[in-house]
């Protein structure tokens, strides 16, 4: 496939992105991860600090994203069983 020479060629394409269901639960089941992962580490650091970082911030939107997460996980076992 070549790519597409003017705009008038760029609006002719019909992009959709590949995103489902499933997809978002393993998005948001990774992100709620790597947040709470990184609070408990910065929590934990003892070391000089070049850079402030809001804890709290940090594992409150870990937080968040894993209640989003199980939302999302009790979504899909309810259309299972339905």
């Amino acid at each position: 496939m070549k790519a597409p020479r003017s705009h008038s060629e760029l609006e002719r394409i019909n992009m959709q992105l590949p995103l489902n269901f499933l997809n978002i639960i393993l998005w948001l089941g990774i992100t709620a991860m790597i947040l709470l992962v990184t609070a408990l580490l910065v929590l934990s650091y003892e070391g000089p600090q070049s850079i402030m970082v809001e804890e709290r911030k940090i594992e409150n939107a870990g937080i968040l994203v894993g209640i989003l997460f199980l939302i999302t996980i009790a979504i899909r076992i309810f259309g299972l069983i339905a």
